[in-house]
């Protein structure tokens, strides 16, 4: 059990049916103590509009104790790395994720997946990539480890890619794992959380750590102090209300 959940989605993706509310409530029974609400990019055909994002600013950072990050999944949308995430949206969010989403950038090929992943964590905004492991969207899996590392972008492990979605990207996510332990690079965790229930729940992608012996130092979830303190070299801002995470 790792008490930090980087992926999750409210009912503002309304494809997702728990609020901020449910998701702290959870979080309270199940051993997280810091998470990182990560509704769709506006791109997305059912996402929130832009102004959502921008207003996440009136959030509490603490909410009975569970610490909340202002995040977004956003998508990836061209060859040359843009995301949906942008302007105001940025002065408000604390943690960017991204990927590929079959809406916004449809299905090609390894070669044309893989530059503009590449692409996306060189343009410096994103921190974490989401579901590297999709078989929909092959990639130069080392190629990609390789640059995660050099720009410093965790890559997923997504419980529910084991799950529910993007069926058959097991073996795909133990080569992630395998390619980042091997590069030096760092791995996130999320449940991907389409309701609060899920909340936490990581068993697969941890079975998929034990398997490939990665070390644990490398994990951003193992600690809230861990993820954080990468977010502020990342950033260079410090949250002063998670002072005492």
């Amino acid at each position: 059990m790792y008490p930090v959940d980087l992926h999750m989605h409210t009912v503002a993706s309304t494809h997702a049916y728990s609020t901020l509310r449910d998701y702290v409530l959870q979080a309270q029974t199940c051993g997280v103590k810091l998470l990182a609400i990560t509704d769709h990019g506006p791109d997305m055909a059912d996402a929130p509009h832009y102004w959502h994002f921008v207003n996440m600013k009136i959030w509490p950072r603490v909410i009975d104790g569970i610490g909340v990050l202002r995040g977004i999944e956003a998508n990836i949308k061209n060859l040359q790395g843009e995301i949906d995430c942008s302007g105001p949206m940025l002065g408000s969010i604390d943690i960017i994720v991204a990927g590929f989403h079959e809406p916004v950038f449809p299905p090609q090929d390894e070669a044309t997946h893989t530059e503009a992943m590449i692409a996306a964590m060189a343009g410096g905004l994103v921190h974490i990539i989401s579901h590297p492991g999709n078989p929909n969207y092959p990639i130069d899996i080392r190629a990609v480890a390789e640059a995660a590392a050099k720009y410093d972008v965790a890559l997923e492990l997504n419980n529910s890619s084991f799950t529910t979605s993007r069926k058959g990207s097991e073996p795909n996510c133990r080569k992630v794992a395998e390619a980042v332990r091997d590069a030096g690079g760092r791995i996130a965790l999320g449940s991907d959380s389409h309701t609060a229930f899920t909340l936490g729940q990581f068993d697969h992608c941890l079975r998929i750590m034990q398997e490939v012996d990665f070390p644990q130092d490398r994990v951003l979830n193992v600690t809230p102090r861990r993820l954080l303190d990468f977010l502020e070299m990342r950033t260079g801002k410090k949250i002063a209300e998670f002072a005492e995470f």
